[in-house]
Formats: structure tokens, sequence, C-alpha cells
């Protein structure tokens, strides 16, 4: 299952990015890296989340509920990198399948940040170096990344139960929405 689909011609068809990366807001100043998430594997974002240290906190933005909670930032406690990866294994098909929500690790001991969005663009923040030689690693090479327009995200009942037993996963800290993590 996969959470954006995009329009061709009279049919929907899923949405994956080419394995491409680029350097915002340009090359010779980078303070990010864009890299688009190709299907519904975790692999890269994970790559990108091994390039900072632990102990990370996590941000579910859960921006279209489906009755599982209120909308909002959930922020985590502190976690190493055992709880990040039982984490991972546990919902990374609800995460790559799903777009109710964004999903952010923060290293607040690098100061860095991965965030895997509901377009499964992948925008990481901290030691681009090691993000950069993760993503060529992987087969990625620079260029531009766009969305398919018109698209769909899907909001699937299927993971009903994961969406509810993400926000008891932790003593999630919850705070409103900013208008940026608005649908």
């Amino acid at each position: 299952m996969h959470k954006l689909s995009y329009q061709r011609g009279d049919r929907m068809e899923e949405h994956s990015y080419p394995p491409l990366y680029t350097l915002k807001p340009n090359a010779s100043d980078p303070t990010k890296v864009l890299a688009g998430a190709s299907g519904v594997d975790p692999l890269i974002f994970c790559r990108l989340v091994a390039c900072i240290r632990a102990p990370y906190f996590l941000l579910y933005v859960l921006h279209t509920p489906r009755g599982e909670g209120e909308p909002g930032r959930y922020q985590s406690t502190e976690l190493n990198d055992d709880e990040f990866n039982s984490f991972m294994l546990r919902y990374s098909k609800f995460l790559s399948g799903d777009a109710r929500h964004d999903f952010w690790v923060h290293s607040p001991d690098m100061d860095a940040t991965v965030v895997w969005d509901r377009h499964n663009l992948i925008h990481a923040y901290g030691p681009i170096d090691c993000y950069v030689s993760t993503l060529r690693g992987l087969g990625f090479s620079p260029g531009d990344l766009a969305v398919r327009i018109p698209h769909n995200h899907y909001y699937r009942s299927e993971f009903d139960a994961d969406a509810k037993s993400i926000l008891s996963e932790f003593a999630w800290e919850r705070t409103s929405l900013r208008p940026e993590n608005e649908q």
C-alpha cells in the first residue's frame, strides 16, 4: 500500500520518486537535503536517521485523523537507538502506507532533524555531508524532485488500529498544529 498517487490519463497510479536528491536552498550553501522516499520502503528514511546521534525525540504530526485522536503535534519522550528501531519495525508499514501524518526524528545533541512528510519527501537538516554520502551509497544522484499534480493522499482504514496504537506508544506531549502542518 502506498500513501500517494498521481493522475495519469484517466487513472491514478502510485507516486514514487526517482532516486534523486537536491540541496536546499542551493548547492553552495545547503541548509537541508531533500530526497524522495521511493515506494513504501522506510529504508531511506532510516538510513538518514542513522546519520544523527541518539537520544532522539520523535514528532508525530497528525494532521488528518480518522477518529484515533485529536489533530496535533505529538512529541515523544527521549529515545535511544533500540527504542527508535523497535518503533520503526512496529510502525513502518503504517508510516509508509498512510498520509494522515508527517513524521520527524530530532537529535538535540546534533541539532539535526530528519522529516518524512505526507508527500513522501524526506527533509534532512544537520550533517549534510553524511546525508549526501548515504544517499549516493543508495544509488541517488543530484536532481530536482516534484510531486506530480493532480495527486491523492490515502488515509487508509486498514491502518486505523496502528494509528490508534501509535498514540498510546509513548507518553506523547501534544500541542496544537501549526498553520504549516494543516492539510
